[in-house]
Order: C-alpha cells, then structure tokens, then sequence
C-alpha cells in the first residue's frame, strides 16, 4: 500500500485529495495546524492525521522523521494562500508571510524529504502551483511571484532529481470552489481604489474565466498525476485554467498580456 504527504488537509484541496486517495486504497498522512479540530478525516481509515505549521521549520524537521519512518511514495505541497492588493499598500509583514508560506516552505519540505526519496531511487513531489503562477492578473503581484517561483523551482528541480528516479509535477488550479482565501486589505489604498474595482466588475461581470472548480474534481487530477506514469511536469487543472492556457499560447504571451490589460482596464 503506496503512502501520500499532504500539506493544507484541512480543507479545500487538499482534504478533497486526502479523501480520495483513501478511497483509493493509498494510506495518508494528512497534515495540518490544527489536527485535533479536524473531525471528518479523523474517521477514516489509514489517514494519519499530523500537525504541520509549513513556515515552522522544527515542526518541518518532525513531521519528515516521522512520515518517512511510517514510509512515504508521494509528497504533496499543497497549503497556501493569497494575497491580493496594490503592492504598494502591502506591509513587510505581508510580502514576507506570502514568500514564506507559498514559496520558501514549499522548498524547505522537499528539501527535507529528498534523501529519502535518493536513497531509495524513487518518489514524486507534486506542487499546487496557481493558474497564476503560468499567467498573471492585476493586483496579484506578490502571490504571482511565489507561484511562478514555484513553477520555475520545480522545473529545474525536475531535471536533477529525475537521474535518481525521483518526479516533480505542479498542479495548476484555477478557480476552486473552496474556503481558500484571498487577503485584500491591500486593496483599501486610495490611489487604487478605482483601478481595483475595474478588477473586481471584469470578474464579477463575467468578462474573464471565472468557473470555480469543485476541489474534488482537482484532487481528481492530483489523482491522475501521481498515477498516470507520465513524464509530465505541468497539470492545468479546472476549465477556466485550460482556457487561460490556451489562449496564451495561441497568440503568445505579449498578445495575451495586451488582452488581459484591455479587457481588465479597456486600454
């Protein structure tokens, strides 16, 4: 019976894949910050439930010794969050809790757990990357950066880990259906304020791809990645992310910058 490392199970996502791999048949350590709060995964048989603040770099060190001690195939980095807002209004507090949580603690787990996965000649990191890390919105710059960092970090990670045996896949959501949240009080700033509600109205309005995706039908494509055998680096995953795609690539990426500013700000 194969194992997963989740990080984020508390809910969205990453609980939606911690359910289905149980159903699958593959044993879970599901980690979280709160585990004792988590009521629905706690029932189920063969997930081990495991705290895991991802910036705490002691609580990184444990939950590693002791997943790969209880033995693990997959690793899944998943938890994050967003930050939306003018960068200009963001505080250092802000920039450096977004690098820290999307970003660095993503390289600090699959750091831990390389060894392991060396030793043994086998293994696969998988990353929820964003949409937004392949193609980026207004108002999102600090969380484009740790996401396309992402994406940049496990490309290249691909290749040196690829000679001992070990895969490294993203997952590229667009909208989930899920209580992930996206921090905005950046956008209160004064000198934004009409700038960000021509934004907001080009979402709310429809003007962009804004299908919000149920996490079980992502965690359906997480699913898909870690079993499908593939030598494949990236997953659109949700229909909106695969329209973004698509149109960026069939007029390349300045066509598609140009269009996103018009249809955002009508320049």
């Amino acid at each position: 019976m194969k194992t997963i490392f989740i990080t984020g199970a508390s809910s969205g996502l990453g609980n939606a894949t911690a359910r289905l791999f149980a159903e699958k048949g593959w044993k879970v350590i599901a980690t979280m910050r709160y585990p004792e709060n988590e009521k629905a995964l706690s029932h189920v048989p063969d997930v081990t439930l495991m705290p895991l603040d991802i910036t705490d770099t002691a609580q990184i060190e444990a939950a590693v010794k002791r997943s790969t001690e209880l033995g693990v195939d997959v690793v899944f980095n998943n938890a994050g969050y967003g930050l939306g807002g003018p960068l200009e209004s963001y505080t250092e507090e802000q920039i450096t809790r977004q690098l820290e949580t999307n970003l660095v603690s993503v390289i600090r787990i699959t750091q831990a757990f390389i060894p392991y996965f060396r030793a043994r000649r086998q293994g696969l990191f998988i990353t929820t990357t964003s949409i937004g890390g392949l193609i980026a919105f207004p108002f999102y710059s600090v969380y484009s950066a740790a996401k396309w960092g992402l994406e940049g970090f496990c490309e290249s990670l691909s290749f040196e880990l690829g000679q001992f045996g070990i895969g490294v896949k993203t997952i590229a959501p667009g909208g989930i259906r899920s209580s992930f949240r996206t921090s905005s009080d950046g956008a209160q700033h004064d000198a934004y304020k009409d700038l960000f509600a021509k934004v907001t109205r080009a979402f709310m309005e429809g003007k962009t791809p804004t299908t919000l995706t149920e996490p079980e039908s992502i965690a359906a494509i997480v699913y898909e990645a870690v079993t499908d055998g593939k030598d494949q680096l990236r997953y659109a995953a949700g229909q909106d992310a695969v329209q973004y795609l698509n149109e960026r690539a069939a007029g390349g990426s300045e066509t598609f910058r140009k269009n996103m500013r018009r249809l955002f700000f009508g320049q």
